[in-house]
């Protein structure tokens, strides 16, 4: 932006609640700006009709996997049952088919959908690195520079977590699908992921992390070069607890169960993210909690598939933080995994109102939800948006007042109203910085990303 503008919605939460009358100045840098007088010369932009929120963070996604949306919803010809495993080979082909341009315009797709939803944080967990035989590229980073192309070409913020991955699993022959994930060395991932930080710093929407993949596809000596690469500050996310198989793999090869080896390293950390963390025992809820790691819960792929629900409820009694992601891109809406979260949590426990605070506030429990969609969405990527508060990135989403789905809503039901009952369309704003890259629910790119994945999608699967 080259100019402050002021953004005047109907109602701007800020503060934990929506207030009426207030405006949201950004400076030309694109961050809120400070209480008191608006500069002269700020352009007024007025949204009537508009509750303006802070943007949407979507901790964990896989960009690419958009591509195999509605294409695993059956029980292959010769299986009793579909899981995670046999959807883990349905999602090799898309991966063993993309050159870099194919991976820009899966992504781009996805990336649109994120924004149309009010995201705009992504967390990227980048595992697809090499050429379809394995070989490097001659740049090792290509195909992350085309996923954060597309990212930033739909306008969105986005932490690329650099995954890094060396087998198939403890005492599991090689897996030639898995040959475009795997590095030489933890070394090699590590140079990989500074490169890629070294080649990126010039954007401020754009950001790197470390992702050792999890403790079936690193081994010890790799999880303690990143403990020791993660002191300068790297968030560091891992799939942690998603499958038991994972869980008696890592007890047979170390005798310890995934919280407890990366306790052992010195990895859990407020800098942390496990995702996922389906299957914990009361243990491992309670190092994660004394660590104040994240835990990064992604209801619509965990219900996806079958692996089970994330018991956020004890973890958030215990001190950890909870974010949310898209995964699988099954469904994109993050609003939706909020309340995902809460319905698993619901059918589990058989009561109501599980995460609620507990302050007789009829916000209370929405306030929650929304902080786990935005702040600390922000915090386990190792950023300070997610907020709308002087001197922080602004990235903010409006919904429309006048949207059936939230017609009769109040200014103190209206949080819940949107957290549990919006549909995905009554997003109509959305900037990133404070430059609108959504307008009135329309994003420029999406007719053109369209056709492109549209192509894409009938040469994969003709």
């Amino acid at each position: 932006m080259s100019e402050t503008i002021v953004y005047q919605p109907d109602l701007l939460y800020t503060g934990g609640r929506f207030h009426e009358g207030r405006a949201l100045g950004v400076s030309a840098d694109g961050l809120v700006l400070h209480e008191g007088p608006v500069p002269a010369g700020a352009r007024t932009v007025r949204l009537p009709g508009r509750a303006l929120l802070p943007g949407l963070v979507n901790g964990h996604s896989h960009a690419f996997q958009r591509l195999i949306r509605g294409r695993t919803e059956y029980v292959a010809s010769g299986r009793e049952a579909d899981d995670f495993w046999s959807w883990r080979e349905a999602m090799y082909r898309a991966a063993e088919s993309l050159g870099p341009e194919d991976v820009y315009t899966a992504s781009r797709q996805a990336f649109v959908e994120m924004a149309l939803a009010g995201i705009t944080t992504v967390g990227e967990f980048h595992y697809l690195h090499h050429q379809a035989d394995g070989t490097p590229y001659a740049d090792r980073n290509t195909l992350a520079h085309a996923v954060i192309r597309a990212a930033r070409d739909v306008g969105l913020r986005i932490c690329l977590l650099r995954v890094g991955y060396a087998r198939a699993g403890f005492n599991v022959p090689a897996n030639p699908r898995q040959r475009r994930f795997i590095d030489r060395d933890v070394d090699g991932f590590l140079s990989s992921a500074e490169s890629l930080e070294r080649e990126t710093r010039d954007d401020a929407a754009v950001s790197v992390g470390l992702a050792p993949h999890s403790v079936r596809a690193v081994t010890r000596e790799w999880l303690a070069s990143v403990a020791s690469a993660a002191s300068r500050s790297w968030p560091v996310h891992m799939h942690v607890a998603e499958q038991p198989k994972e869980i008696e793999a890592c007890l047979s090869e170390h005798g310890r169960r995934p919280v407890e080896l990366l306790a052992d390293l010195g990895l859990l950390g407020p800098r942390f993210t496990a995702v996922h963390g389906v299957h914990l025992t009361d243990a491992e809820v309670a190092l994660l909690g004394g660590a104040k790691a994240t835990v990064c819960a992604c209801p619509s792929t965990e219900r996806n598939l079958g692996d089970g629900i994330v018991p956020a409820d004890a973890l958030v009694r215990a001190g950890a933080r909870i974010s949310l992601g898209s995964d699988s891109q099954a469904t994109v809406d993050l609003l939706d995994e909020a309340r995902q979260l809460e319905g698993h949590l619901r059918l589990a426990r058989l009561r109501r109102a599980v995460l609620d605070p507990g302050r007789g506030a009829m916000d209370g429990l929405a306030a929650r939800l929304l902080d786990m969609a935005t702040a600390q969405g922000a915090h386990s990527l190792g950023l300070s948006t997610g907020t709308l508060e002087p001197g922080k990135p602004a990235d903010f989403f409006t919904v429309d007042l006048h949207h059936p789905s939230l017609t009769g809503a109040s200014v103190e039901s209206l949080l819940a109203a949107i957290v549990f009952g919006a549909d995905k369309a009554a997003v109509r704003e959305v900037a990133v910085a404070g430059r609108v890259v959504v307008s009135d629910g329309r994003h420029p790119l999406a007719e053109e990303c369209g056709r492109a994945f549209h192509a894409l999608s009938r040469l994969l699967y003709p």
